[in-house]
């Protein structure tokens, strides 16, 4: 991925971290069947994508090498990105006048919930199941529950544990916490300097939410509204000492590499991305809290309702190959969504070169070991997802 292309930002030595994050197994990803005749289109079809995740920086390059080797089906692709917010609404509003000219959505689980939430995705699975065959042994175990999340609507196409981690600037952050109440202190003593993104659009932020219930020892990390009572005391009290939240992750990159924070939430991939755009200074650090648990975040393929059959099969069988491993490979990328693939058995080695030197460059000897030590959760399921934004949105971010 060029630096041109990953600069908006809107999503180890390099064998054995691979190896470590990856899981790669001992016998090859399966392939997928072509038993399942779907229609073929008359002529080449544009299909209009539209990205509220920041995906296309990962998925692009396997999206356009299908439209190469496949002129027959595709003539061109349209990309177009929006805020995650906007999406459920804009759908809803073409399904009503029978209008869709959205062909496939990019989404994280946010936008995949409010979706679900609404009714606005075609079944996928197992309506076609016949191209998805042995998904459980296909994904990696953290993937495999994100898809299982999407109940059929939708297939994950790029995986990582994600965080919660914090970044901060060594030479203003001396003291640097390493449990919620440290961190809190922290705050205190320094107003205005830790950050994170508003959680209904950032993933780092949402991340960061999700996995304060593990830290703090809540009793239903599951359960935003019943179970989180020590998470938002502590969410409400370190409110007083942040200034504002960003609508977005880039922001507190930005913030984090100009010195007007000194702490922000992170995720690996948007530890690794922004150091290596030269956003944020090589020299940040990553932190984790005492305790924490990963939370996994993926990125899904969904398809709107009221999408033609024509076009069904063009994107079934898209969808099918971006799930190859040398498709897979390519979503390393610059370290966006580090490590990024979702199926098993695509080591580091796979990936273009460029990605290789970047990952062995910024990437973190100590992502082996946080790993391989602490706990791979999922996150929270989509109705619960939303309550918690609702949640936030009311109670946190509305007195900023």
């Amino acid at each position: 991925m060029k630096k041109d292309r990953v600069g908006r930002l809107t999503t180890r030595r390099s064998a054995v971290m691979g190896a470590v994050a990856i899981g790669v197994a001992a016998t090859m990803a399966p392939r997928f069947s072509a038993a399942q005749t779907l229609p073929k289109p008359k002529q080449p079809l544009v299909i209009n994508v539209i990205d509220v995740a920041g995906d296309l920086q990962l998925s692009q390059p396997a999206l356009q090498r299908f439209a190469d080797t496949h002129r027959d089906l595709i003539a061109k692709f349209q990309f177009v990105q929006a805020p995650a917010p906007e999406l459920a609404g804009k759908l809803k509003a073409q399904q009503a006048a029978g209008q869709v000219d959205i062909d496939m959505v990019l989404t994280g689980s946010d936008g995949l919930a409010a979706g679900m939430e609404q009714g606005l995705w075609t079944e996928i699975l197992p309506k076609y199941a016949t191209k998805f065959p042995d998904l459980e042994k296909l994904y990696l175990p953290g993937a495999y529950v994100l898809q299982k999340l999407a109940q059929g609507q939708a297939i994950v196409d790029d995986w990582y544990p994600s965080g919660p981690l914090l970044e901060y600037a060594p030479d203003r952050v001396k003291d640097v916490p390493d449990t919620a109440d440290k961190l809190l202190a922290w705050a205190k003593a320094h107003p205005g300097k830790f950050m994170y993104a508003r959680p209904a659009n950032s993933g780092p932020g949402r991340t960061f939410a999700m996995g304060l219930p593990y830290i703090l020892g809540d009793k239903d990390p599951m359960d935003p509204i019943n179970g989180w009572d020590k998470t938002w005391a502590w969410l409400k009290e370190i409110n007083k000492y942040v200034e504002y939240y960003p609508s977005g992750t880039s922001a507190t990159m930005k913030e984090l590499g100009e010195g007007s924070r000194d702490i922000i939430a992170t995720t690996t991939g948007w530890d690794i991305n922004p150091r290596y755009l030269g956003i944020v200074p090589e020299e940040c650090k990553v932190t984790a809290l005492k305790g924490f648990h990963w939370v996994g975040q993926s990125n899904y393929m969904a398809i709107p309702k009221g999408v033609s059959e024509e076009k069904m099969g063009v994107l079934i069988d898209l969808i099918a190959f971006v799930l190859q491993p040398e498709q897979q490979a390519l979503i390393y990328d610059s370290g966006y969504l580090y490590p990024g693939p979702a199926i098993r058995n695509v080591p580091i080695e796979m990936a273009p070169q460029q990605s290789q030197d970047i990952i062995k460059r910024f990437g973190r000897p100590e992502y082996a070991a946080l790993i391989a030590d602490n706990p791979n959760e999922p996150p929270l399921d989509p109705k619960p997802l939303l309550a918690m934004f609702d949640k936030w949105d009311r109670e946190i971010g509305a007195s900023k």
